[in-house]
C-alpha cells in the first residue's frame, strides 16, 4: 500500500513542485486547489498525511485544520501547515489550531520531504515499514511474500494488496467502498461485489489447513483482519 499524501495548495507551481517530489519519493499524491473541495474529499477518503496551505479559496487552511480536528476520522491526521506567515504569533496560532508542523514559504524541498517522512514514521509507522506483522501473518512489501506461522501463503496481486490494506490497520472494520478506494483506487469503477469475491480468495489462501479464520466479516459493515 503506497503512502498517500493530500496536498491542499492553490498556487499551481507549488502544488506541482510538491506533487513531483512526493511522487519521486514513492508517495501517492492527491492535489487539491480549494479548501472547501478539500473538506469534501477528506470526508470521502482520509490520507496518511496532509500538507495544508494557510491561505486558500473557499475555506481557509486554518479553518479547515480546526474542522478536521473536530472529526473522529481526522482528529489524528498528521498535518503540516504550509504558509508565507513566519511570525511567531502566527506559528503559535497554526500549531494551537491542530497543525503538527509548520513550514514557512519559501521552503527547502528536501527539508519538507524529510519532515513528511519523519512525521509518518512517528504517526503511522506501518505505512513506511517494509514488513507488516499481524498475529500469525507476516507480509513483506519488498519481496511481495506472505507467511503464516512460517509457512508461505501464495497470493495473486489483488489479494496481496487487499491483505496489505487490511494489515495496515488490524482489527479495524473497512466497508466495501473503503476497500475499493484503498485497493483499487477511486478513479477505477469496480462493483462492490468484486470485494466479496477477492475476500473469499484471500480467506481461502491465508486460512491454511488446521488454522483459524483470521478475516472477520461484520454483517452490514464490512471486513477486518484479526491481530
Amino acid at each position: 500500500m503506497t503512502p498517500r499524501v493530500a496536498v491542499v495548495e492553490d498556487e499551481e507551481a507549488i502544488s506541482e513542485l510538491l506533487r513531483y517530489n512526493l511522487e519521486a519519493e514513492g508517495f501517492e499524491v492527491d492535489a487539491i486547489m480549494r479548501g472547501d473541495e478539500a473538506e469534501t474529499r477528506l470526508k470521502e477518503r482520509v490520507p496518511d498525511l496532509l500538507i495544508l496551505d494557510w491561505m486558500l479559496p473557499g475555506v481557509s487552511g486554518i479553518e479547515l485544520c480546526r474542522r478536521l480536528r473536530q472529526r473522529s476520522e481526522t482528529e489524528r491526521l498528521p498535518i503540516i501547515m504550509l504558509t508565507a506567515r513566519g511570525e511567531e504569533s502566527e506559528r503559535v496560532r497554526g500549531l494551537s489550531t491542530g497543525a503538527d508542523d509548520y513550514v514557512v514559504k519559501p521552503f527547502s524541498t528536501p527539508e519538507l520531504m524529510a519532515r513528511v517522512k519523519a512525521m509518518l514514521r512517528r504517526a503511522k509507522p506501518e505505512v513506511l515499514a517494509s514488513v507488516l506483522r499481524c498475529g500469525e501473518l507476516e507480509l513483506d512489501r519488498e519481496t511481495h511474500r506472505v507467511h503464516r506461522k512460517g509457512r508461505e501463503v501464495r497470493l495473486g496481486p489483488t489479494e496481496f494488496k487487499l491483505l496489505e490494506f487490511l494489515m495496515s490497520s488490524p482489527a479495524r472494520v473497512f466497508s466495501r467502498s473503503q476497500l475499493l478506494d484503498g485497493v483499487w483506487g477511486h478513479d477505477i469503477y469496480v462493483d462492490e461485489r468484486t470485494v466479496d469475491v477477492h475476500i473469499g480468495r484471500l480467506r481461502k489462501a491465508v486460512n491454511l489447513p488446521g488454522m483459524s479464520d483470521v478475516i472477520r466479516t461484520v454483517r452490514g459493515a464490512g471486513y477486518s483482519i484479526e491481530g
